[in-house]
């Protein structure tokens, strides 16, 4: 089982402070560093100094990290363009040598695209597939080859499809609790579906359709990585718990209900039962990033348990 810390930086962090984050996971052990892409801080929070761009700040990582995964969980399809998205991963796993995972979605917060002046469109499941089509496309083109795609949302000319990531094949995670189109998405394109923020009976119904969607497509249900990402607090006292949950946005009296929260002891509980459904993977949502001491705690109290 895999334990990447999960971060949202919209909330408000400077590189350093996700450069610093992002070398105490490397450093106590967690297997990767993930991020969200977003340009706008979620609920009171001001956000302040402003967001960073999820792309630039891995690029920057790549260079000051050397075993961590770096990834996006995920980025928007309505923000990121597929050719130049195509290039900027490829670049980064280059510089980080073969260590990047791109999360891929339709996006859902139409405030931000409001506030930077970007489209939302209503109908983006289409937008994504396309999308999901030119990544791996561009990727998976022999050099000295042309790719050529004529789509609805996008066209692509005769293009090099250069550079190419350092990894034959970078991961690339789908995730969502639609009952249809995202499960048929993943079977077809990702590496690994993901389900976050639900309760442990919803998450294993998303792997059972994600099970399914792969045999009607022919492919292996195995051969795609199942996991998991939930809200963290670790702590060895009420008072600790109550700060770590109230830092996160959280409410202390509900917060434990389908998160990843409690004593040491009840984490360990927790994440057996999240292997127990599937979950090879789990990403671990820390919202202060300042608060290095939790990720400690996680390390020495939590990892040794459940790997």
């Amino acid at each position: 089982m895999e334990f990447c810390v999960f971060t949202e930086p919209q909330q408000g962090a400077t590189y350093n402070t996700q450069l610093a984050h992002a070398q105490a996971a490397e450093r106590l052990g967690f297997d990767g560093w993930f991020r969200s892409d977003h340009y706008l801080a979620m609920g009171p929070n001001d956000g302040l100094p402003g967001p960073t761009d999820a792309w630039t700040t891995l690029a920057g990582l790549a260079r000051e990290t050397e075993r961590v995964r770096l990834g996006t969980l995920v980025s928007s399809v309505t923000y990121r363009h597929p050719g130049v998205l195509a290039i900027q991963v490829a670049q980064v796993d280059q510089m980080s040598g073969g260590r990047v995972e791109l999360g891929l979605g339709t996006g859902w917060f139409e405030a931000e695209h409001a506030a930077y002046g970007m489209p939302f469109p209503e109908r983006r499941f289409a937008l994504l597939e396309e999308q999901l089509q030119i990544v791996t496309g561009l990727w998976g083109t022999p050099v000295g080859e042309r790719f050529h795609f004529d789509g609805e949302h996008h066209t692509l000319a005769d293009s090099p499809a250069l550079p190419k990531p350092a990894q034959h094949r970078v991961p690339i995670i789908v995730g969502g609790g639609g009952p249809r189109k995202t499960p048929q998405l993943a079977a077809r394109y990702a590496t690994e579906f993901n389900r976050g923020f639900v309760s442990e009976a919803e998450l294993a119904e998303n792997f059972a359709r994600v099970r399914a969607a792969c045999e009607a497509e022919g492919r292996d249900p195995d051969d795609l990585k199942y996991s998991a990402a939930l809200p963290t607090v670790v702590a060895t006292s009420d008072e600790e718990y109550r700060r770590r949950v109230l830092a996160a946005g959280g409410d202390p009296e509900t917060f434990a209900g389908v998160n990843i929260a409690g004593t040491p002891q009840q984490v360990v509980d927790k994440l057996g039962r999240l292997r127990e459904l599937g979950s090879e993977r789990v990403y671990l949502q820390t919202i202060d990033m300042t608060d290095l001491d939790h990720l400690e705690l996680i390390a020495a109290e939590v990892l040794p348990h459940v790997r």
